[in-house]
């Protein structure tokens, strides 16, 4: 990454966090309707209604920079000539290679083979186990 494409990138984060605190400054709707009534006027900084405006204004400006720091941040990133350029479909291609060449070709195995005649058809053709008179483990250790 260049320095240009981190400078930009430091002034996008520093616009974000802007924002974050500049909307988290704000008075709600239903502030407005105190302030008419006298309710905290006095204790403003920039009085009654100037802060509304203030912040307002603010936050388009930090908006519209942020806007404007993405689209240079895609612009920067789209004409970085360092990484190379390949698609989804080489890379797949690439590694169904590797794995043929580490996996020797298994035979198929064919329904009409004469190995597999020797197996049973079903269980009942299976020849009983021996029981040896133990009972079976069931895993609870007693």
């Amino acid at each position: 990454m260049d320095t240009i494409q981190k400078a930009v990138l430091i002034g996008h984060t520093l616009i974000a966090l802007l924002i974050i605190v500049l909307v988290l400054l704000q008075r709600g709707k239903g502030a407005d309707a105190g302030a008419a009534f006298g309710a905290g006027a006095s204790g403003t900084v920039f009085g009654a209604r100037g802060s509304g405006s203030f912040f307002s204004r603010a936050t388009a400006v930090c908006a519209t920079a942020f806007f404007v720091s993405s689209l240079t941040l895609a612009y920067l990133s789209s004409q970085n000539s360092s990484a190379p350029s390949s698609s989804v479909v080489e890379d797949a291609s690439a590694v169904e290679e590797s794995l043929e060449e580490l996996a020797p070709e298994m035979p198929a195995i064919d329904s009409g083979d004469e190995s597999a005649g020797d197996l049973p058809e079903d269980a009942a053709d299976m020849p009983a186990l021996e029981d040896s008179g133990e009972e079976p483990d069931d895993g609870s250790g007693s």
